[in-house]
């Protein structure tokens, strides 16, 4: 059959190989036989992934700046509810529809509720839910139009503006102040008007400021301008005609940096915190300037008591409202830089000691002053240095309170040693005696 010994020794090994083929295709044949039947038979025994070690999903985690591979636990096998095996068919018992209750709104039904509702009613309804203004009454108006204008916060712009006027050195002429006091509360109206135009959206989500008269409704954006306008204008022209153009340019320059400055940078930056103190030590100095007509080192004394006053007054303020603030987007120190917060309250309590020891070397007051203001001074500084160790409501609160009635007796503690300046001889006019002049 072979013709040659290579060609029969070639036969040999094909036919040895052809019956180890056709033994292993019948094995394999058998274990895949088996393997299907284990499947159907016990699915519950199935191999996965899990049972491969090799194949455990790794982890690698940062711990103290080296990388280390940390295995994902073994989950629990989830064994299924409907079993292969069980023919039995469950029963699932069928839900009846709920039906909706007067008064509850279901999500997503008011689109179609509003779809079935006539023309005018779906408009009424619209227009329900719209922004409008409030009827009010004309008795109203002086309410609504105090808490437009900050009637309090006016209060005290004029009252330290008052004081300013009283501490400078000439003597007291009642038209003169009266003018002042009046342009500076106009000024004052006006600035805080417009502040609560810009601010309407932001207001509405604090609690502190959700029922302002332009919050509500209560008059019309275009009535609290008109309002803003009809008090600025007439304000700053009594101060510049009536008074000296000095103080009728720091008035307007006031409302500019309390509108256009301040008011956006309270959503940009903390420095808004600098400029409000900027814009409240202005009044002081608006008092000096109009019984003086110039700007004085005592004028910027002056100023320089309410800037610092104002941060452990606000900024104890700000502490208990920071859910207010930060609800209403407002970028203040209590919210973004408690720390920051606590020092500048501190740090400008303490810089109160220091401005009173500087009143007697300006010739403000005499060097009673100092004396008889540090009592006071040195609580308001232990109150912010308690706010400063442990900044809580109560510390918080209690240097609020403190700040009210700090300033005003600061003030009237200045009023009563004020050092009185002698008269130039030639501003006195010689007395004539009329027996003398018969002689």
């Amino acid at each position: 059959m072979f013709k040659t010994p290579g060609s029969r020794v070639a036969g040999l090994v094909g036919a040895s190989l052809n019956q180890k083929l056709l033994a292993s295709t019948q094995r394999n044949h058998l274990c895949v036989r088996s393997l299907i039947q284990l499947c159907r038979s016990e699915p519950a025994q199935w191999i996965t992934f899990q049972h491969l070690n090799f194949l455990k999903r790794q982890y690698v985690t940062k711990n103290i700046g080296g990388l280390s591979q940390r295995a994902r636990p073994k989950q629990e096998p989830v064994t299924s509810m409907l079993d292969d095996r069980d023919d039995t068919v469950v029963q699932i018992q069928q839900i009846p529809a709920i039906k909706p209750q007067s008064g509850v709104v279901v999500p997503g039904s008011e689109a179609s509720s509003l779809q079935d509702e006539p023309e005018a009613a779906r408009q009424a309804h619209l227009e329900a839910r719209q922004w409008k203004e409030l009827r009010v009454d004309y008795s109203d108006l002086p309410g609504v139009y105090a808490r437009l204008s900050k009637i309090k916060l006016t209060a005290l712009v004029v009252t330290t503006a008052a004081a300013g006027y009283a501490m400078a050195p000439v003597p007291f002429d009642p038209v003169t102040f009266v003018m002042a006091s009046v342009g500076t509360g106009l000024s004052s109206c006006m600035a805080n008007s417009i502040n609560q135009y810009f601010e309407v959206p932001f207001d509405s989500n604090m609690n502190r400021t959700k029922n302002r008269p332009l919050v509500r409704g209560q008059i019309s954006p275009l009535h609290a301008v008109s309002f803003a306008l009809a008090c600025g204008i007439p304000g700053v022209t009594l101060l510049t005609l009536a008074v000296n153009p000095l103080t009728g340019f720091l008035g307007a320059l006031n409302i500019f940096l309390y509108t256009c400055c301040y008011t956006p940078l309270k959503r940009l930056s903390i420095t808004n915190t600098w400029v409000g103190s900027v814009v409240g030590a202005i009044p002081p100095i608006m008092g000096w300037t109009a019984a003086m007509g110039t700007l004085d080192p005592g004028a910027l004394l002056l100023g320089g008591f309410l800037y610092s006053w104002q941060f452990p007054h606000f900024n104890a303020l700000s502490w208990n409202l920071r859910e207010d603030y930060s609800r209403g987007g407002y970028r203040m120190m209590s919210v973004t830089h408690p720390a920051l917060c606590k020092r500048v309250a501190l740090r400008h309590s303490v810089g109160l000691i220091g401005l009173s020891t500087l009143c007697p070397v300006l010739d403000v007051t005499t060097w009673t002053f100092p004396l008889i203001s540090l009592p006071i001074n040195l609580y308001i500084s232990y109150l912010a240095f308690r706010f400063y160790r442990h900044a809580d409501r109560q510390n918080a609160r209690k240097l609020f309170f403190c700040s009210l009635w700090h300033l005003p007796m600061l003030l009237l503690l200045m009023l009563t040693c004020k050092k009185r300046r002698p008269v130039p001889e030639d501003t006195v006019k010689p007395v004539v005696n009329p027996l003398a002049l018969q002689s």
